[in-house]
């Protein structure tokens, strides 16, 4: 346990308390007072909804919209469904306009609407220019809050307008320069700002080889990009080399944690936002679809044993050996689809490399399914004396783990050119084509051989 969570613990001990002796004014002071925003998420997100439901009463309405930031999809949209448009205009009220745009995009389009027509016209303009863009791109990450300054002018100038701020934005490390009609030029870090001779102009002194993100990227590339440039903040800009915003890490790390939620969660069929204390309906209808689609593929492998059940009741040895054979392709092809999953989520899958990857995974499959294939054809001949029984199954390991490693590699890629998740329905398919190719290879050829 870090020592930020020890601190945290006892004040969480003690509104649990507080809540469960009904003193709720105690807990009201405690959730407002006495934690951080992201500390009252954390609690509303590890609570069963009666208990989540009474301690976001207890928030005070103008920090709802700090800790709303904060929450999972799935919470933030049972919370938002019960606030009007001037309740979440309250809300939002003190957030960044990219955070706005997060929580506006939960809403129905006549909330949204309204709660826009009641801003003010500068911080409307700012929240549409995010809402304009798809959600997961640069343009629907980005912040538009940004400090802009021109080229010809001298540093001691930039020093006393920044010095007109009450703050700087969050993650403020550089100054972005644009020209007269807003074209983003390069970036004055503010360490060069501080250290230089004041009387130098911006040019003189500024970066023109800055990282430029453009505003339709997709925000795992922007992540990759600033994983790449160990990158505090960068640019946006549009189609035109307009500066529209910036983004900064801490919505950087979001996508990262996100992205990695979301290929454990996917493995299994579910959202990353999926809420830890859902609701039973909700949480059995999204489990019983993916349960169906197994269930689909189960059938097709079952129809596949189906075809050889003669000789399975003449030669019981299969029906014991069988599972071995498909579980081996299984864990084979898992590793290679695995391995170009992760490639394609880091951007080092690209079609001239899939060739080389192709092959490398063959070779393997091919090295591993030869040693596999004698270790448990050996077994098989000591467990049943049948010399022919241990040849059968050494050949279907090895036709089915190399079946396994063309379609590990393979289906990834073309699931991402179809635009389909590879990580939520990649495993699925890859197990229907071991299960089946193992079991028809295995018991086809026993048919071939006994009978």
């Amino acid at each position: 346990m870090s020592k930020t969570s020890r601190k945290l613990k006892p004040r969480l001990d003690r509104l649990s308390q507080a809540l469960e002796s009904g003193e709720l004014e105690q807990a009201r002071r405690m959730l407002n007072r006495g934690l951080a925003p992201v500390d009252v998420a954390h609690l509303l997100e590890s609570s069963p909804p009666k208990e989540r439901n009474l301690l976001w009463e207890l928030v005070d309405a103008e920090l709802q919209g700090d800790v709303l930031q904060y929450l999972g999809e799935d919470i933030q949209t049972d919370f938002l469904k019960d606030m009007d448009a001037v309740d979440v205009l309250a809300a939002t009220e003190n957030l960044e306009p990219d955070d706005v745009a997060d929580i506006l995009q939960r809403l129905p389009n006549a909330v949204i609407l309204e709660v826009l027509d009641s801003m003010e016209a500068q911080e409307r303009l700012r929240v549409e220019t995010v809402l304009s863009f798809p959600e997961d791109t640069a343009g629907g990450l980005m912040n538009t809050d940004t400090i802009t300054i021109r080229p010809d002018i001298t540093l001691d100038v930039v020093l006393r307008y920044i010095r007109r701020h009450e703050r700087l934005p969050d993650s403020t490390d550089t100054l972005l320069v644009v020209s007269r009609r807003d074209e983003f030029i390069g970036a004055l870090p503010i360490n060069r700002l501080l250290v230089s001779d004041p009387g130098v102009t911006v040019r003189e002194v500024m970066d023109t080889d800055s990282v430029v993100i453009p505003a339709l990227m997709p925000e795992t590339e922007v992540a990759s990009l600033f994983e790449k440039h160990d990158l505090i903040s960068a640019p946006v800009v549009g189609g035109d080399g307009n500066l529209l915003g910036r983004i900064t890490i801490d919505d950087v790390v979001d996508v990262i944690r996100g992205d990695a939620e979301h290929q454990v969660m996917s493995m299994a069929g579910m959202d990353e936002d999926e809420d830890t204390f859902s609701p039973v309906m909700r949480t059995s209808w999204r489990r019983a679809v993916w349960l169906g689609i197994n269930l689909l593929t189960a059938f097709m492998a079952s129809a596949v044993i189906g075809m050889f059940e003669g000789t399975i009741q003449k030669i019981t040895a299969l029906a014991v050996l069988m599972p071995i054979v498909a579980s081996m392709g299984g864990i084979a092809g898992s590793q290679a689809l695995t391995v170009l999953i992760r490639g394609i989520a880091l951007g080092h899958v690209k079609s001239g490399n899939v060739r080389w990857l192709l092959k490398r995974e063959v070779i393997v499959a091919g090295l591993n399914g030869l040693l596999w294939a004698v270790v448990v054809a050996g077994i098989a001949i000591v467990w049943f004396g049948d010399v022919q029984l241990g040849a059968i199954i050494g050949a279907a390991i090895m036709i089915n783990l190399l079946i396994a490693a063309v379609t590990g590699t393979l289906l990834p890629v073309l699931l991402k050119k179809l635009n389909i998740d590879p990580a939520l329905s990649g495993s699925v398919i890859l197990t229907t084509v071991t299960d089946v190719i193992g079991f028809m290879a295995f018991l086809g050829l026993a048919t071939w051989l006994y009978l």
